[in-house]
């Protein structure tokens, strides 16, 4: 096959290049520019979009021996993931910029182009597994290596990318291996460090990015009976199930932790409680994506709704409207601290805590991907129990 590498100048994508051509394929490697000032990107470790990075694809590129170019992305990231990114946040929401940089450009922008320049695949270093089966079908799995899996992100690509998408590192048993094989190969990538955080935001101050996009909004951070308790300066640099950065005048009455319970932009508040609170016993989700047939009311899975969330058992229900709606089962979690704007806090356990809109919530059968949609909507285990015994 005829394979596009994306190379994003780090040490998986590298790695990924170089097994699609050990297995035989027709390989060009191109380096997305997703900055019209790529300078101010993060350099070192610290971002996959730097004028650092490109030159590391190019080194990379050069030892594999395969062409290399770059592609100027840059319009298309600003409009659908930068855009987006701060369009949510500014409607209480908190958005997952990966996902919608995996939707929008590189399963969408990257690979439309690919496929009118007649490659029949694109290649990259995510890390997650595609099962194929005889009768054509292709499913989505969870990578070998439970830490690295990446199936959480990219599940908003939907089966028709997923078909022409191939993820060589699925199987990789862990991230020092890969690094170890690409020492092997040359690559001069072996030893750099993770990329992590947000690649648009370059000193990594979430919170100072979205005030300098949206400017200053002064409101009031009440408890749950309305009283201030606290200022801010943007409700949009608030997520819910966040603890940490609350900068709290007024301690609760018994002395325990309040976390963001909600956030309201147009009455720029921000409603802080107890962790209890932030239970969550249903969560509805809309513009639902589906590999293969829309599972029966009452399917059981398991849901997850971070990154590296732990999944929780759930029943899914769809509906024609593209919504989806799933029960979770009861439990209290684990609760651990949420950061500042851009990490949702309060973790999984038994059940979910902290669920904030606009979050990613895929479905799983065992390591299969089964949906994704985007949360709009959730409900607490006494408003669920309330709905129940008025239904």
């Amino acid at each position: 096959m005829r394979v596009l590498a994306a190379l994003s100048g780090g040490v998986d994508s590298a790695v990924a290049a170089a097994r699609a051509v050990d297995a035989g394929h027709d390989v060009v490697g191109v380096h997305m520019a997703l900055s019209r000032t790529p300078a101010q990107q993060r350099t070192g470790s610290r971002g996959c979009c730097s004028i650092e990075d490109a030159g590391d694809a190019r080194r990379a590129a050069d030892v594999l021996g395969i062409p290399y170019y770059v592609w100027d992305m840059s319009e298309r990231f600003e409009r659908t993931v930068v855009a987006d990114f701060l369009a949510e946040y500014a409607a209480g929401r908190t958005p997952n910029p990966c996902v919608r940089c995996n939707e929008h450009v590189k399963f969408a922008a990257l690979l439309d182009k690919a496929l009118a320049l007649g490659f029949d695949a694109v290649c990259t270093g995510h890390y997650a597994r595609v099962v194929a089966h005889d009768d054509g079908r292709r499913e989505l799995h969870r990578a070998a290596d439970a830490a690295k899996d990446q199936s959480y992100v990219l599940a908003v690509m939907g089966p028709e990318r997923l078909a022409r998408s191939l993820f060589p590192l699925g199987d990789a048993p862990s991230k020092s291996h890969v690094r170890a094989e690409a020492a092997a190969r040359g690559l001069s990538v072996s030893a750099k460090p993770d990329s992590y955080d947000i690649c648009f935001v370059a000193d990594g101050d979430t919170q100072g990015f979205l005030r300098d996009r949206l400017g200053s909004q002064p409101g009031d951070v009440v408890d749950e009976t309305g009283a201030v308790v606290g200022t801010h300066d943007g409700a949009y640099a608030y997520t819910v199930g966040q603890r940490r950065g609350l900068a709290l005048g007024r301690p609760a009455p018994d002395g325990r932790p309040r976390y963001v319970l909600s956030v309201e932009p147009v009455q720029r508040r921000v409603v802080v409680g107890p962790a209890e609170r932030l239970e969550v016993a249903r969560v509805t989700a809309d513009e639902a994506v589906w590999y293969g047939a829309v599972p029966a009311p009452g399917t059981a899975c398991t849901v997850q709704v971070r990154a590296h969330g732990a999944p929780v058992a759930a029943r899914v229900r769809a509906a024609d409207d593209g919504t989806v709606t799933v029960d979770v089962a009861a439990g209290t979690g684990t609760g651990t601290d949420g950061g500042p704007a851009g990490t949702a806090g309060c973790g999984e356990g038994a059940g979910l805590r902290g669920v904030a809109a606009g979050q990613s919530l895929v479905l799983y059968d065992g390591t299969r991907v089964v949906g994704q949609g985007t949360v709009r909507a959730t409900v607490s285990p006494a408003g669920l129990a309330d709905a129940r015994a008025h239904a």
